[in-house]
Parts: structure tokens; sequence; C-alpha cells
């Protein structure tokens, strides 16, 4: 089913295609020369996925260097470093975010390295009278790992004495089925890096003490545990984004399976992850659902306030994967054969619009970038009342949107068939959301 077309009125659309800086727009007469073919498409795009998983793996490894510093030495300078450490390590992963849908095999196990929302109770103390103790959904929802050795709860019996890997991994991770029980992964670190995000939709992120991680002036108690879960949470994900660069290597398993579907059936891989992200996930779970409710507890990265740079990022990776190009996180660049050549060499002028509308996108995630480095992060953009924050988080979804319908051009123009984009309730059934 492809996505439901939605009319955008002639001013949102005017200034989605409005003029870009230099910075931001991709420029046209950069076109490359690539004899490009299906099969040379097709290869780069995996040649991109082994190059942004590796930096993914390169950054994360620097972000364990970090914490390893941090656990070293628990002061406020080593807390902020391995802050700033994970907030880098999500540049070259949200890029990688395209790769998802499409292809099973991201799909599949991205759940152990990027699952959100998450319910924090299950892993660390919390602040009762903001985040509640129980859930009519989850038994888990206060569990507090760190704080308790042993548990039993509704007839499970966990033992937690020793944190580890394999309790994290295998235990804990969406235990009893429950996807908000999330042990692992970016978000469980940014929770443990951060603490909780007190400040509802007014300015300022978590602020965790960096003498929660030590043992000779422990603040919150367990601090030992805390250390513990924090290196083995961080030690998981180097091992997951480790199998997933090994997968997109030359004779890799995410390789073989592309291929295997054909040349027709890879570019069909390659705009399902594009229209996917673009229009259910990313406009619509990430950005238009929190917008809707006016609440944070819908942001993608809570704790830290890193939403407008995950989402900025997001959107780059679908850009990436239109034009063949990514910026690895050592400068330099990697460019091959594209969907941009294909469609330009078919229709020029459908090429060229599909880049306009990727620049206008761009042009929306750094209005909310710039917001944010005012101190309107995206959950102050979202809050309610907030007028003009409001209308430059929905000029991104609009400018998603936009350039989703003219995919579905580029896709029909290509002649690429049974592509089924995900969608979203916020988008196309907002009643249902609002409980109407």
């Amino acid at each position: 089913m492809s996505l439901k077309r939605l009319l955008l009125p002639a001013a949102v659309a005017a200034a989605i295609l409005s003029p870009l800086s230099p910075v931001t727009a991709v420029q046209a007469s950069a076109a490359t020369t690539i004899e490009a073919s299906a099969a040379s498409v097709n290869q780069h795009y995996a040649d991109i996925a082994e190059a942004v998983y590796a930096d993914s793996l390169a950054a994360a490894q620097q972000l364990q260097q970090a914490i390893e510093q941090l656990l070293d030495q628990p002061n406020e300078a080593n807390l902020d470093a391995a802050r700033q450490a994970w907030v880098a390590a999500r540049v070259p992963y949200q890029q990688s975010e395209v790769y998802r849908f499409g292809n099973a095999i991201v799909d599949d196990w991205e759940g152990k390295v990027n699952a959100w929302p998450l319910d924090e109770g299950l892993i660390d103390y919390v602040d009762a009278g903001r985040y509640g103790t129980e859930s009519d959904f989850n038994a888990w929802y206060s569990a507090n790992i760190i704080a308790n050795p042993t548990l039993n709860i509704g007839g499970k019996q966990v033992d937690a004495s020793t944190i580890d890997k394999t309790l994290l991994a295998e235990t804990l991770h969406e235990i009893d089925g429950v996807e908000a029980n999330v042990a692992t992964g970016y978000h469980a670190i940014e929770f443990l890096l951060w603490g909780q995000d007190l400040n509802g939709t007014k300015p300022g992120a978590g602020n965790r003490p960096a003498s929660d991680f030590d043992t000779q002036n422990c603040s919150n108690g367990h601090c030992e545990r805390r250390r513990a879960y924090l290196k083995a949470a961080t030690e998981l994900l180097i091992d997951d984004l480790a199998d997933m660069a090994n997968h997109w290597k030359p004779g890799g398993e995410a390789r073989k399976q592309l291929m295997a579907k054909g040349e027709q059936g890879a570019l069909a891989t390659i705009t399902t992850g594009m229209g996917s992200l673009s229009y259910g996930e990313l406009a619509g779970e990430r950005t238009k659902l929190g917008l809707m409710l006016h609440d944070p507890e819908e942001e993608h990265d809570c704790f830290s306030d890193n939403t407008h740079w995950s989402h900025y990022y997001d959107a780059l990776g679908i850009r990436n994967a239109y034009l063949g190009e990514y910026s690895r996180i050592d400068g330099s660049e990697v460019k091959g054969p594209s969907l941009s050549d294909l469609t330009r060499a078919v229709d020029p002028a459908l090429d060229q619009k599909m880049r306009d509308h990727l620049n206008a996108t761009q042009a929306a995630a750094q209005a909310m970038v710039d917001a944010a480095e005012q101190g309107e992060t995206f959950d102050v953009l979202i809050a309610a009342g907030n007028t003009e924050g409001n209308a430059k988080v929905q000029a991104f979804v609009d400018a998603l949107t936009a350039q989703t319908q003219v995919l579905e051009d580029v896709m029909a123009t290509l002649g690429i068939a049974d592509v089924e984009l995900e969608g979203s309730d916020s988008l196309d059934n907002p009643a249902a959301v609002m409980g109407g």
C-alpha cells in the first residue's frame, strides 16, 4: 500500500521549496557523471551501509573509552565528556536508519540498539512524583534492577545479582514481551549518563550527578551496580554494532540478502527504507505524534535533549541514499552511482524536484537545530502554546511528507513496484491518536 497523499496548503508548499543557503543546498551543478545502472546503484548503496555502520562502531568505541574514563575518575568533567561522546556517536548511527524497513536483517536487529521510548524505572531510580510507581501495561515499570539484586514480579523470578551482558540482553530486554522494557542500546546508556529529564516542556535536560558512579562518594545508592550496568550496556552496543558492520562487508549476510532480491527488488528495498523512514517513522511517530500530544515523553532522545540532531541526521541519511553520498567521520567522502543518477537519466526535472525537496527537509531540520542552540530544544518546541515553536516542528513534518510524495513519483518513473511504506496514525488517522 502506498503512502496516503496529503495535500499541502499552497503557502506551506511554497515555504517548503524556498531557496536554501549554499551550506544546505545540494548543488545540481555538482551532479555526478557516473554511468549508473541499477546494479551499480545497489552495490554503492551497500558500500555506504558498510561505511556508515563501520563509523557507528568506531564512534561507539570512542564512547566506550569516554565511559571508561568516567568510571576510572567519576567527576563532572568526565561525565560531560562521556555525554558529548554519546552525542557524537549518534551522528553516524542516525544516518544508518534509512537501512531499516526494507532490509529485514536491520529491522530484526535495530530494537537491540535504538529501541525507544523506554520505561526507565526498569533500570534505575526515578522521581516517583513525576514517573509514578506502576503501570497498567508493564509489571516491570519501576523494578529498578540497579537497586534490586533479586526480583519476583508477577511470578517471574529474576536473579540480577550480577549485572552483565547476558542479564541485560537475554533476561531484561523486552522482558514479559513489553517493548518499553528497554534494557540495552543507545537510550539505556543515555538514561544512565543523563538521568531523567524532569523539566517537562521547559528548557533543560537530565542532570544526573557524576557521584552516581563514585563508589567512594556514592550518591543515590548502588553505585557499583550502576557502574556495572553502564559498562555492560556499552559493551553490548559495541558487540551489536560490530555484528551489523560485518553484515555489510563484502560477502556479509546483509549484502547477500540485498543482492538476492534482483536489481529491481534491491531498488525497492532502497526506496522502502527512504519512504518509510521519511513518512511513517520520522514525520509521524518521532515528530508529529509528540507535537499533537505536546508530550516530551514522545521525544526520541528524551534524557539528553538531543532530538533535534537525531532528526537532522535521520533526514540526512535519506538524502544520502538518494544522492549516493556519505560524509565519513574521518572527513572522507563516499560517492558513487545513485538513484538520483537513474532518475535524472529518465526525467531530469523530477530529479531536480526530488533534490529540492531533500534540501527543503534539511533546511527545516536545521531550523530546529538553530532553535535548540537558542535554548528551544524539541521538547520546548512542541509545548502547548508555543505557536512559533510548533510551527517549526510542523514545517519539518510537512517537508518530510512532501518529499515522500515526490519519492513516490521517482519510484513510478523508475518502475519500482510492490513497495509498501510505513504509515502513522498521527498523519493518517489523527482522531485515533486524540481518542476521537
